[in-house]
């Protein structure tokens, strides 16, 4: 009986080694059908230039994209807090990004992720890829058939790289522009960017952007890990859109943290965020609106009343809004301070405002 249990136990163990060894096979076959899956359609330069970044001072990672070709943003850019940051483009491929990640999940460096899935392509000579993985450490690929002017620039934590260019500079202007700019990672990468436009770009001009930044560390809520992750699909200037587009982010930003403080009771605090939203953005109303309506609950009456006038200037439908906010406890239920303050709205609108 002894010997029996123990063949089993043998047996038991063999099928287990097969098993994973089963596992291991079918996933370097499914990487390398991945990777050759557009073997099978004619291949088309869809990218031009983007930088790839590791933030040494908060961990973030990001990527920013511009191209000539329509909605960039959904197959070049891919980023994952606590994991990496990929740029795949040139004859794009976009498994290079979905495995670059997986890869660097694992466990492998940026340059293990790249040279495995290199490895694994038909056609690693017309792919211009970049890797950054959470430690910084950066793989960069330009393939010699990508079409000039192509090439790409290593620097410390990050990587430039371009094709399809009007010169073959703008990969030097890229990186000279990220390291000699201050303030944010984001900020950094949208330099790198305009500094492409300014030495000629595309040689085919442009159409769409994208940027995405991610925390160093993972909280396992990707969608709290995601600091930007904006996208122009098609316009004229998409760098300068793409631009105007991270400040409103940024002012949301401080919105959201006013909220959160505010629900923490910290009415100064949230204050402060709000303040810094409006800032970004004076003319927005959204902006305007709560701040005020946090100001009037709090007895800073007075304060709040050049911002409501403003609001009801811009848009008098938050003037329609503000009746509405006591009954789910948003603001005070008091028909004089109401009053008081939908006194500054349109007097067309008046007529139509309920008061409870």
């Amino acid at each position: 009986m002894k010997n029996l249990k123990f063949r089993i136990i043998e047996r038991i163990d063999c099928l287990k080694v097969s098993f994973c060894l089963g596992l291991i096979l079918l996933l370097i076959f499914s990487l390398s059908l991945s990777v050759n899956s557009q073997d099978r359609r004619p291949l088309r330069p869809v990218t031009t230039y983007s930088i790839v970044a590791f933030d040494k001072e908060t961990g973030e990672l990001g990527v920013a994209v511009q191209s000539h070709w329509f909605s960039v943003g959904a197959i070049v850019p891919w980023a994952e807090a606590g994991v990496g940051a990929v740029a795949t483009q040139s004859f794009v491929d976009p498994s290079y990004g979905a495995l670059g990640l997986e890869l660097m999940r694992a466990g492998k460096t940026s340059e293990e992720a790249l040279r495995g899935l290199l490895r694994a392509d038909r056609n690693p000579e017309v792919r211009q890829v970049a890797m950054v993985d959470a430690s910084g450490q950066v793989a960069v690929h330009t393939g010699k058939n990508c079409i000039p002017e192509a090439g790409h620039y290593k620097g410390d934590g990050f990587a430039c790289q371009a094709n399809l260019m009007l010169k073959n500079t703008v990969w030097e202007a890229m990186a000279k522009a990220y390291q000699n700019t201050k303030g944010e990672l984001v900020d950094r990468l949208i330099a790198a960017l305009e500094a492409a436009e300014k030495e000629g770009g595309d040689i085919r001009g442009r159409q769409s952007a994208a940027i995405i930044v991610v925390k160093g560390k993972s909280s396992g809520l990707w969608w709290k890990d995601r600091l930007f992750d904006l996208r122009v699909e098609d316009h004229p200037q998409p760098v300068e859109e793409l631009k105007r587009l991270v400040k409103l982010a940024k002012a949301y930003q401080h919105m959201n943290r006013g909220d959160e403080l505010l629900t923490e009771n910290k009415i100064q605090e949230a204050l402060n965020e709000y303040t810094k939203a409006m800032e970004l953005y004076p003319d927005n109303p959204e902006m305007i609106f709560w701040p005020a309506v946090t100001m009037a609950s709090v007895g800073k009456v007075q304060e709040s009343l050049p911002l409501f006038k403003k609001v009801f200037a811009l848009d008098p439908n938050w003037a329609i809004l503000l009746p509405r906010l006591p009954e789910v406890g948003q603001f005070p239920k008091d028909k004089k301070l109401l009053k008081q303050i939908l006194e500054l709205a349109p007097k067309k609108k008046i007529s139509r405002l309920d008061i409870r």
